[in-house]
Parts: C-alpha cells; sequence; structure tokens
C-alpha cells in the first residue's frame, strides 16, 4: 500500500486494476475543482493582488508614439487613496511646461459612473468629464479617460467560466467582462491573466460596435510591502496604429496621504 497526498486528499493506492480506475478518476476531479474557476473569482482574485496599498505617490513617463514613431513624452505625478466605495486618484503634469500643473482628480464610483475633472492653468479653469465624453482621449493619448481611471472588479460583469488557454509555452486564464456603465466606451474587454500569480498581462478592447479597438499590456510588476504593482502599461490602437505608454519611475505605497489631500483644487 503506497499513500499518496493530492489537494489535502490523502489517496490510498492498491495495486488493483479497479482501485486504480477510482484513483484516476479522482484524481480528475481534483484538476477541475483547481482550474474550473469563474471569470469573475478569478478577476477578483487578480484585483485582489494589486489592492491594499493604502495609498501610493508616484512618478512615471508617459509616451506617446503615432504611426511614423514620432514620440512625445510627458511626466506625471499621481496620487492614490483606497477606499471602501472607490478609489480616488489625483494625476499632476509635471512635464512639458505647456501641461504643467494641468491635474485630473478622479472620484470611483463602484458600478457607476466614476466623477472626473480636468484642471487647465492656462485658463485656470475646472472642467467636469461628462459621461459621454469618458471614452475620449486623455490628453491627446491612446488612453481615454476610462483607462485612467481605477479597474475594480467590480466595474464589470462576468459571465461563466473563464477559458484557459496557452501561448507562447504560458498557461493564461481568458476571461471577458463588460462594462456596468452603460456609457463606457467599450462593448467588452478580454483579459489574459497568468495562472501562476492572477496576475493581468494583456488584453483587447472592443468599441460599442463590437470592432476591436485596442489592445493593451501590463508588465514590470514588482513588489511593494507585498503587493504587485504594474510599472509599465503600454496601450496600442489598432485602427491609427498610435501607441502609448505610463513607465513608472518612482513608487511608493502606504504613504500615509491624509484623505483631504485629494480636494487638491476646489472642484
Amino acid at each position: 500500500m503506497i499513500t499518496f497526498k493530492f489537494s489535502y486528499v490523502n489517496i490510498v493506492y492498491f495495486e488493483t486494476l479497479g482501485v486504480s480506475m477510482k484513483i484516476i478518476l479522482l484524481l480528475g476531479l481534483t484538476y477541475i475543482v483547481v482550474f474550473a474557476q469563474s471569470s469573475q473569482e478569478i478577476a477578483r482574485v487578480s484585483y485582489e493582488k494589486i489592492s491594499g496599498y493604502g495609498s501610493s505617490s508616484s512618478k512615471t513617463t508617459m509616451i506617446l508614439r503615432n504611426a511614423e514613431g514620432d514620440e512625445n513624452r510627458r511626466e506625471l505625478k499621481m496620487q492614490k487613496l483606497e477606499g471602501e466605495n472607490g478609489d480616488k486618484s489625483l494625476l499632476i503634469f509635471l512635464y512639458p511646461n505647456d501641461l504643467k500643473g494641468t491635474k485630473l482628480l478622479s472620484y470611483e464610483v463602484i458600478g457607476g459612473d466614476d466623477k472626473q475633472w480636468l484642471y487647465l492653468p492656462a485658463i485656470k479653469r475646472v472642467k467636469r468629464i461628462s459621461s459621454r465624453n469618458k471614452s475620449g482621449s486623455f490628453m491627446a493619448s491612446e488612453f481615454s479617460y476610462e483607462d485612467i481611471s481605477s479597474q475594480n472588479y467590480k466595474n464589470y460583469f462576468y459571465n461563466g467560466e473563464a477559458e484557459v488557454i496557452t501561448k507562447e509555452g504560458i498557461k493564461y486564464f481568458k476571461i471577458k467582462r463588460v462594462p456596468k456603465d452603460e456609457k463606457s466606451g467599450y462593448s467588452k474587454q478580454v483579459l489574459y491573466i497568468d495562472t501562476k500569480e492572477y496576475l493581468a498581462r494583456f488584453g483587447e478592447y472592443y468599441n460599442q460596435q463590437n470592432r476591436l479597438i485596442k489592445k493593451i499590456y501590463f508588465s514590470d510588476y514588482v513588489l511593494l510591502d507585498g503587493i504587485y504593482r504594474v510599472h509599465k502599461i503600454v496601450i496600442k490602437n489598432v485602427q491609427n496604429k498610435k501607441e502609448s505608454q505610463l513607465i513608472w519611475n518612482e513608487d511608493s505605497v502606504n504613504v500615509k496621504l491624509s484623505k483631504k489631500f485629494i480636494f487638491y483644487f476646489d472642484t
């Protein structure tokens, strides 16, 4: 008699044909329990991997690249504050000079329309970003205002079990999500989450005509205080062939931001 331990189940193997078949069946059932997971559950686990930082402060470089390969660079400061009912964030442009001081303030509304305001220093005016403009370009980049806001898994509908696929020798969960916000610029988004760390690696975004419009890539993850932080995001517009990148140069979590910091300018 030989005893195996598999997924918290002790299996006793007797060298008889009938019992051997039962063991194989039990192993197969255990395999299904591990991998047959709902898309929503995988999305939840993935989101929790990058959550729990409390508050963060970072500096990033935004690179805009047109179809001919010409580049423009911008420098930004980002501050975020987690909240049970939605995160709050503040983006401040530091460079170039013609954009310096421009700020985007975002209040996440779980399952609804996020509130966003844009401060334009040139005219000293605060502009509310309306729901119908969320799909518009953020400061001439391929990121929309919607892309810049929080990606909380609760803001999407999911359906059924995730599909497990293999690309270039790596296994991914392929999940489909549909924004709950009826005014979203996307009809659906397909994300590929690695089966080892449960981190989003790339995705495909479809417009309201259900045509593929963007491809997005997440890379250079690092662990800060046990929290996974993505340090590079690349978004490619498959229609106009333009590309935008966000690269993190500095990043800190649990920075003890005051809850009042978010009122950086009068909204």
